[in-house]
């Protein structure tokens, strides 16, 4: 509910710290974290992206205030259903080898209320048991939205530590280094380079936009560097600081006394403007599933993301109980993926410039946003029967003994691959035909 006297659709940026870092402890004496409810600015004639851009105010919130290294994403109806959920994410996310490539870890819906029956297929028991499952042996389930434990510099727009290294033809080309052996020093990783020069860059542009005339080459160009940074994360340089900490923390040029104020600032509505925010950093706008794109953009990267599974589901929600709910719920799935279908960030054309997303991977996303089209030959097989038995007039030729052949091959490896995977994955052939 809104606060009294609040219009829920106009009002400035507001945030009320109910635990801070004052050392609050519960009754058994374990330090409670930090509880901050923040509600952001809202005002007509500017665009707030629902959800999306809720999400990307928090991340700017929690970046100034706490700018912790790794974020949980749960949507208001779904609650923590196992305790242990969080630390086995944290052990997939810092593990010394597998987590640095790591931008999710995504564990599986389930829900509360539903029927025994399930007769609205909510628990969605294939694409959550079977095709989430193969999708984390190539290179990673998809971002579905909730139950998600991010890694922060992945959201930020950043790469993988593990980037492709320069070619070694590039990286001496002088003659001397033909003639005279010298030893090799080990190689840095592209995107620990490029974050440590700009962290140099950054501590050293500190000055004042008026003067700029008066600078010499070198602190133009660090003049510059801050500027790319502005244009991308936005007016905050306590904010763009803390994006540069990949092991989190506050920076320690913030002042305590005005993080609030800080705060405040990061959730107004016009400081996306003219920024990277919903392009390529944060949750991605231009689609109301914003997951599929958000998750997809980070694959794109380089980035890969864990399918976690618990015995007892980690996190649970309500799900739709009734028709209505439930037909409205599939219809904003399916406008969601015919917006990415029609944007510029449809897996059919977007992200062969890095090379970095796996064939396999880019096939099960054009699957994501394709499924909506096939209601046109489904509809076509459903209508044109009809036609014919009405008319007399029959549109299919007969199938020669080849065409038959065919159909039949066709048909049995549907079937034998439907039952390696129920197989496989411990599904039922209810849950299947559902």
């Amino acid at each position: 509910t809104p606060w009294p006297g609040n219009n829920s659709r106009d009002h400035p940026g507001m945030i009320q710290v109910f635990l801070g870092n004052t050392g609050a402890r519960d009754i058994e004496g374990n330090e409670l974290p930090r509880l901050v409810y923040v509600s952001r600015e809202k005002r007509p004639g500017y665009q707030h992206h629902k959800k999306a851009g809720a999400e990307n105010a928090l991340v700017r919130v929690s970046g100034v205030l706490t700018n912790a290294p790794y974020i949980l994403n749960l949507d208001c109806d779904h609650y923590v259903n196992n305790s242990k959920a969080v630390r086995e994410a944290m052990c997939i996310l810092m593990d010394p080898q597998v987590g640095r490539d790591v931008c999710y870890v995504q564990f599986p819906q389930r829900f509360d209320g539903i029927d025994k029956s399930d007769r609205y297929a909510n628990r969605n028991i294939v694409f959550f048991d079977v095709n989430m499952k193969g999708l984390d042996g190539i290179q990673g389930p998809m971002y579905v939205g909730t139950g998600c434990v991010f890694n922060r510099q992945a959201l930020y727009g950043y790469g993988p530590p593990s980037m492709p290294r320069l070619r070694k033809g590039k990286e001496s080309s002088s003659c001397l280094s033909c003639c005279c052996p010298s030893k090799k020093k080990p190689a840095q990783d592209p995107a620990e380079v490029y974050r440590d020069a700009k962290r140099e860059d950054l501590n050293a542009a500190i000055f004042n936009l008026t003067e700029i005339d008066n600078y010499d080459e070198h602190e133009r160009s660090m003049l510059i560097s801050q500027l790319s940074f502005e244009k991308t994360f936005g007016l905050s340089s306590v904010f763009i600081e803390s994006t540069l900490m990949e092991n989190g923390g506050v920076p320690e040029s913030a002042n305590s006394s005005t993080l609030i104020k800080e705060a405040i600032h990061v959730i107004g509505c016009g400081f996306e403007e003219k920024t990277e925010w919903g392009k390529e950093i944060g949750w991605i706008y231009g689609s109301v599933t914003e997951d599929i794109l958000s998750g997809f953009k980070m694959h794109c990267r380089g980035w890969r993301s864990i399918y976690c599974m618990p015995v007892r589901p980690a996190f649970k929600g309500s799900a739709p109980i009734n028709l209505s709910d439930r037909l409205h719920q599939v219809l904003r799935w399916a406008l969601g993926s015919v917006e990415i279908f029609f944007s510029r960030h449809c897996p059919l054309w977007y992200g062969y410039g890095g090379g970095r997303l796996k064939w396999l991977q880019r096939l099960a996303y054009i699957n994501t946003i394709v499924y909506p089209f096939t209601s046109l030959p489904l509809i076509a097989y459903c209508t044109i029967p009809a036609v014919c038995l009405l008319t007399g007039k029959f549109i299919i030729p007969t199938l020669s003994n080849l065409a038959s052949m065919l159909f039949l091959g066709l048909f049995i490896s549907i079937i034998v691959t439907a039952v390696l995977e129920l197989r496989w994955s411990g599904v039922s052939i209810e849950d299947l035909w559902r």
